[in-house]
């Protein structure tokens, strides 16, 4: 499967977008004050001065993770490819992380599609199985959940608007698609929407704040067009008027219209990249603070943001080789620091990050990116006051915490002990050691003589570390249960095994699981089905192709069901004028070789062929997908090939072979068979209009030289879990190629 994902951050005074990828950290808990008496993080967040307190009014510090993903055309956090949601949770609250920035699209909210980009099946068990048919909002839902049960905070960062790889190019907070109305609509669904009760655990809600905007930023494409800062001279002093450009008069009706639905909740403004000729970070500029503030309608609920990154990002003047710590330290306070200061509000650095090389992470040479990443941390150490999220938890990403696999282990333990050295614990999660447990399946049939089989999930709650025995109670008779892993930490596959004499028909079947003293349970409905005699057909390839004038051979295998002893009698149907087909064993008790013959006129194309299997009253059918392919020899050939493959989702990656004439651009069309569809494709232009795909190239790979391969393309679609045939007609260019 392919992953390209990344963030994206453009300095105010060039015209190129640097993009980036940022890392995921796992961190040690450790308090950077005197444990308070009363418990840290109770309900509803808001600032005081420079600090932000919780509901007692005891001061709390954000000291968390991005974890990105759902911004993107996957709308969906990214590693679930390879992790249970719940793993990389549980791995956040481990290291010692407080607060998660999740960022969504505009997209997301209003088309709220369904996710297919994540794996059931990971470290020996079915995983992420809440996650099967949800929409985008309800993913969300059940990671926010299970967060919250967990003592974790979240806040929902709106990082663009059309979903994408990158901060939006414009610099705005809005697109000619969703316009600002839009934006502050969206806005007001989700707070809506995570104000909930479902989202307090222990009295404890568990999205306490919303970042308005990722990185809004005045310059770019070599104009001063997108985002500025109400006072900034440079554009005229940015009039209040100018609500195009204005964005602290934007975010000021954003976030009243949040804290219309919920006065509690934290609103993150973040800064731009210039004000009157000065230049940083996108969003990392709040010089404009001093003279031109956002006031709120709802007092000590706003939050300013910041982002800050070092020079293997981009080489901002203030890297250089006189760079000091001092001169660091410095720069900071003149651009966001300040603010905390004189505690004219609290400050959140929302990103940060570096890669995982010692170097990088640590250094005393001036003005590099170690030097800038140690810096920053001990200025973080001596300022408690100022929060922080690190960019980010993704282990695609350049500056990852987690590897690829989101494995529990940073992949630096140097960047996570200084990560650890600012973070901030928070009470809140369960207060009391438990598990839940859940099948994947919760209905079940089995039948006599067969096995069936279903995996039990133990998810921890509270902290719970211990091993779960599982027991069923309620099999019906001659029905026997078998555990994979018993006791189990997460999950165990059980396999049901039905006697050709069980008692057919409904029973409920109880799972108990326990550890000690703790005990939980969960049921599945059982269904025994009692054995009928009958038979089953399969072809040995149920995709098939025949050159006019040529043949070409399948086998049909005959299964016998339920003690089917008889034998079967052939007939096909649906066969492409001109094709005729012969029987090498009919009937048959197991297996005849199907010999199909095409004349040179047979018509050219695919078609469903059936293969009726008759013995007496009992019949079954299978298909096979038949093309037939003209004589004359093809100009090209084109390599499908599948893989991987889960129940509503796969990847496939396709390879070009060319003919005897050299080519500089190219179109690939084809036509899938089973209503499969193009989510994500890479290294070619896509667009489908029902079953038809087609596909231009890049600017980069137009040429293909006769004879020439070109591979590399590839996708990732939906299936139905039924069928997946391989289309059976490509054509490049118009002209039709040989399929292998």
């Amino acid at each position: 499967m392919h992953y390209a994902f990344g963030k994206s951050h453009q300095q105010a005074l060039i015209l190129q977008r640097i993009v980036h990828g940022v890392m995921a950290i796992t961190a040690l808990a450790m308090a950077l004050a005197s444990p308070s008496a009363t418990a840290q993080g109770a309900g509803y967040w808001h600032t005081s001065g420079s600090k932000i307190v919780d509901a007692n009014g005891v001061t709390v510090r954000l000291a968390g993770i991005n974890w990105y993903g759902a911004e993107t055309p996957d709308y969906l956090v990214h590693g679930l490819w390879a992790q249970d949601y719940k793993t990389v949770l549980n791995t956040i609250k481990s290291e010692g992380y407080n607060v998660i920035r999740i960022p969504f699209s505009n997209q997301l909210v209003e088309s709220n599609p369904v996710p297919t980009n994540y794996t059931s099946y990971a470290n020996g068990g079915t995983v992420n199985s809440q996650l099967v048919g949800q929409t985008a909002l309800q993913n969300i839902d059940t990671i926010v959940a299970y967060a919250g049960s967990i003592g974790l905070r979240v806040i929902l960062d709106n990082h663009r608007s059309e979903a994408g790889e990158t901060n939006e190019a414009s610099g705005l907070w809005y697109t000619s698609a969703y316009p600002q109305a839009n934006w502050i609509a969206d806005w007001k669904t989700m707070a809506t929407r995570y104000s909930a009760s479902t989202f307090t655990f222990n009295g404890n809600p568990t999205v306490i704040g919303m970042d308005l905007r990722n990185e809004p930023h005045l310059s770019g494409s070599g104009a001063t067009t997108g985002s500025c800062w109400t006072g900034d001279t440079a554009t005229n002093g940015c009039p209040t008027s100018l609500t195009a450009q204005n964005w602290p008069v934007a975010a000021t009706a954003a976030g009243n219209a949040i804290l219309a639905v919920n006065p509690k909740l934290l609103i993150f403004v973040e800064g731009n990249d210039c004000y009157s000729g000065v230049c940083g970070w996108q969003g990392g500029n709040l010089i404009g603070v001093a003279t031109n503030p956002i006031t709120l309608s709802v007092a000590n609920q706003l939050v300013y943001s910041a982002h800050d990154y070092g020079p293997n990002l981009y080489q901002q003047a203030w890297f250089n080789s006189s760079t000091t710590p001092a001169s660091l330290d410095t720069t900071w306070n003149k651009y966001w620091g300040y603010i905390s200061v004189a505690g004219t509000a609290p400050v959140w650095v929302g990103e940060f990050g570096t890669d995982n090389t010692n170097a990088d992470i640590e250094s005393t040479v001036a003005g590099s990116q170690g030097q800038w990443f140690e810096s920053l941390v001990s200025y973080l150490q001596s300022n408690p006051a100022i929060n922080w999220t690190y960019w980010a938890l993704n282990g695609e990403d350049t500056y990852a915490l987690l590897d690829n696999n989101y494995d529990a282990t940073p992949v630096s333990s140097l960047k996570q002990s200084l990560l650890a050295s600012i973070q901030f614990p928070l009470s809140g999660g369960s207060t009391t050691p438990g598990f839940t447990l859940a099948p994947s399946a919760s209905t079940l049939s089995i039948t006599q003589g067969k096995t069936a089989t279903d995996t039990i999930t133990v998810t921890d709650v509270g902290g719970f570390t211990g091993s779960v025995t599982l027991a069923a109670t309620g099999l019906p008779s001659g029905v026997t249960v078998a555990y994979g892993t018993n006791p189990t930490t997460a999950t165990s596959v059980l396999t049901f095994t039905a006697t050709s004499t069980a008692t057919a028909g409904l029973a409920t079947v109880t799972i108990t699981g326990t550890s000690g003293s703790t005990t939980a349970k969960t049921t599945i409905t059982l269904t025994v089905v009692s054995l009928t005699p009958s038979f089953t057909l399969a072809p040995s390839a149920p995709t098939l192709s025949i050159t006019q004038g040529k043949t070409a051979t399948d086998t049909i295998t005959v299964t016998d069901v339920g003690g089917f002893t008889g034998s079967v009698t052939l007939a096909a149907t649906g066969l492409p004028s001109g094709v005729t087909v012969a029987y090498g064993t009919n009937p048959t008790s197991a297996t005849s070789v199907l010999t199909f013959t095409a004349t040179s006129a047979a018509t050219v194309g695919a078609a469903t062929v059936t293969i009726t299997g008759t013995s007496g009253s009992i019949t079954a059918k299978t298909t096979i997908t038949l093309t037939v392919v003209p004589s004359n020899p093809s100009t090209c050939t084109i390599d499908y090939v599948i893989s991987p493959q889960n129940s509503s989702a796969f990847g496939a990656a396709i390879t070009i072979v060319n003919g005897s004439t050299a080519i500089t651009s190219w179109t690939l069309t084809w036509s899938f068979a089973n209503g499969q569809t193009v989510s994500s494709l890479w290294n070619g232009i896509e667009t489908q209009s029902g079953a038809r795909v087609t596909v231009k190239n890049e600017p980069y790979n137009g040429s293909i030289a006769a004879g020439g391969t070109l591979t590399g393309i590839g996708f990732n679609g939906t299936w139905n879990g039924t069928t997946n045939a391989i289309p059976a007609a490509f054509s490049l260019n118009g002209t039709a190629c040989t399929v292998n």
